[in-house]
């Protein structure tokens, strides 16, 4: 596998998850992944406003302080990014070159967005609520701000939050400062950081986010279905150490917890199984608690490790019946590739 420079650069300005950090409940904010499409804008908070308009009875425009007053809530909301594991793809999409760390959990802080169109007035003919963010670029040649849109049932569901807030702390910049949209279930494009604008729309949005970028495409001339929420994965912390350049985990014979997080974004984990020997047989893993209704959940196993080399792997299912597959359907942006996690370990 060759990586480009200018996959190198993506890769050099965003990070992942390292995941021993699966061990938090709640991803310290440096730790959390983190990808920025274009450039961190600078934003003085004492001039910034946000701009609520389109197919509104009352247009609004709100400072960070008017926000505030509002009712507020604080969620636990796990977000990982579409293209997570696009780098083990065959072929692989050449974007950011993902392996499996491109995920958190945030305790994010705001006002739902469902009480803020409220107040604004959603006209009849209303059908998507679309989102700016103060960030520019350019894809396929044009010149854009950051933008995607959602159907306005999914943009009035009471767990989308306007959040100014994360951990307990203000929002950093990288993750949107001083507002951002964080919709819960949904893989982590949809969740528009420096948010400056929202615009109830009569019409679908036919942006470059929402009509090119994250579609489910098996060939480039296939129009292809938005990606949407988030496909049920597991992962495992790595146990004992690494090795430097591989990472293949070293650990001493005898008993030893497997420990790992599982989520999705259709529905609540249900089970999650793990395999000592390379998927040949599988044993039912202990669940804890959710961290929230919309954050990933622990996944325990007691392992009596014997010498010698083994293929570690873990496998979950969410109470709609969706599962890790061992292998995804491959799709041309190489997007929502949830397969099984293997974790090579030598014992002794």
């Amino acid at each position: 596998m060759t990586i480009s420079l200018e996959e190198l650069q993506l890769a050099t300005r965003n990070h992942g998850m390292p995941l021993e950090a699966l061990r938090h409940d709640v991803t310290p904010v440096g730790l959390h992944y983190l990808l920025v499409h274009y450039d961190v804008p600078v934003v003085d908070p004492a001039t910034w406003t946000l701009e609520v308009g389109g197919a509104v009875e009352r247009p609004l425009t709100l400072t960070l302080d008017d926000l505030r007053l509002r009712h507020t809530e604080t969620l636990a909301v796990t977000l990982e990014c579409a293209g997570n594991g696009r780098a083990l793809l065959d072929p692989r999409a050449i974007s950011q070159p993902w392996l499996r760390e491109a995920v958190g959990t945030g305790e994010w802080t705001g006002t739902p967005l469902a009480g803020l169109l409220e107040e604004a007035g959603v006209a009849p003919g209303a059908r998507e609520v679309l989102f700016s963010g103060l960030d520019r670029g350019v894809e396929a040649g044009m010149a854009q701000a950051y933008e995607r849109s959602l159907a306005l049932d999914d943009a009035l569901r009471p767990e989308v939050l306007l959040a100014w807030g994360l951990n307990g702390g203000v929002l950093p910049p990288q993750h949107g400062f001083p507002l951002r949209l964080v919709v819960p279930g949904w893989y982590g494009m949809t969740s528009v950081k420096w948010l400056a604008r929202i615009t109830v729309l009569e019409q679908p949005f036919e942006g470059y986010q929402n009509a090119r970028a994250y579609r489910m495409r098996a060939s480039e001339d296939d129009p292809g279905v938005p990606v949407t929420r988030m496909m049920p994965r597991a992962l495992l912390a790595p146990p004992g150490v690494p090795e430097f350049m591989t990472r293949r985990r070293f650990l001493a014979p005898g008993p030893v917890t497997l420990e790992g997080r599982a989520w999705s974004g259709w529905a609540p984990v249900e089970s999650v199984d793990v395999s000592t020997d390379g998927g040949a047989t599988w044993a039912a893993a202990e669940l804890d608690d959710p961290v929230g209704e919309f954050a990933w959940r622990r996944f325990s196993l007691t392992w009596d490790a014997p010498p010698g080399e083994h293929e570690l792997c873990v496998r979950c299912r969410d109470a709609q019946g969706n599962t890790t597959p061992e292998t995804p359907p491959w799709n041309v942006g190489g997007y929502a590739n949830n397969a099984l996690h293997r974790v090579l370990t030598t014992v002794g």
